[in-house]
């Protein structure tokens, strides 16, 4: 089963009628081929919260966003899920035959939408390449336009399954930097899928740290390894 990440930052009151969670999980269980990748799984997505998903390969984290994402069904137990709720992949899945703007409109009446689209785009940097083609794009620019695209649609849960996984190490601090400021800013509920213990731990609600959180620091450090060994990886020979 998954490791889940949370926090609740400290000095936030509990609010007194909560809203409706963004995604609520409970005893979930899918099988492949004979193997139980979730089994009794269960969890909770306030509106607003950022929850880091943290697990070895194989151990149903993608499985639990597909199904969050309405893409795979659950053998038993119950998934519910907001109505507004978008992905953002480890590929950014840009049509290569559309431009950049029009990626962003991708299925969305691109009339009533286009200058949202173009606010979208300039939120993410990318307001002067709204007509390049996607091949002129960086990896980082690509995963840009895939958020602002994202976005657009004001999701009430955003699912982002490894969206770093394929930039370079500047590349990721940087994206990394810019989905904490834009969640900030729209607070939907994330479900970040990861491997990156040091990326779970900067992004992540309900984590025992106050934002910042500052990568060397002795409270990150410890609680970075103390995730690594929930995951079983030492790091000391």
């Amino acid at each position: 089963m998954a490791t889940i990440s949370k926090l609740r930052l400290a000095g936030d009151p509990a609010p007194a009628h909560p809203p409706a969670p963004a995604a609520q999980v409970r005893n979930a269980r899918k099988v492949f081929d004979g193997k139980a990748v979730l089994d009794g799984f269960e969890l909770d997505i306030g509106q607003g919260e950022f929850i880091a998903l943290l697990g070895k390969s194989g151990s149903g984290k993608t499985t639990l966003l597909r199904m969050l994402a309405g893409l795979d069904e659950v053998d038993s137990g119950s998934v519910l899920v907001a109505e507004r709720r978008t992905v953002v992949f480890q590929e950014p899945r840009l049509v290569q035959s559309k431009r950049v703007l029009d990626n962003v409109l991708l299925g969305l009446d691109k009339r009533s939408q286009r200058e949202a689209a173009l606010a979208a785009l300039d939120e993410v940097g990318l307001a002067s390449h709204a007509d390049a083609w996607p091949a002129t794009l960086s990896g980082g620019e690509a995963q840009r336009v895939a958020l602002a695209r994202a976005l657009l649609r004001a999701p009430q849960l955003l699912m982002l399954d490894e969206p770093f996984a394929a930039l370079d190490a500047l590349t990721r601090i940087k994206m990394q930097a810019l989905v904490a400021q834009l969640c900030r800013r729209h607070q939907p509920a994330v479900l970040l899928v990861t491997h990156d213990v040091d990326e779970a731990i900067q992004l992540a609600d309900r984590i025992a740290l106050d934002h910042p959180r500052q990568r060397g620091a002795q409270a990150f450090d410890l609680l970075r390894a103390r995730l690594l060994r929930t995951l079983g990886v030492t790091e000391t020979p």
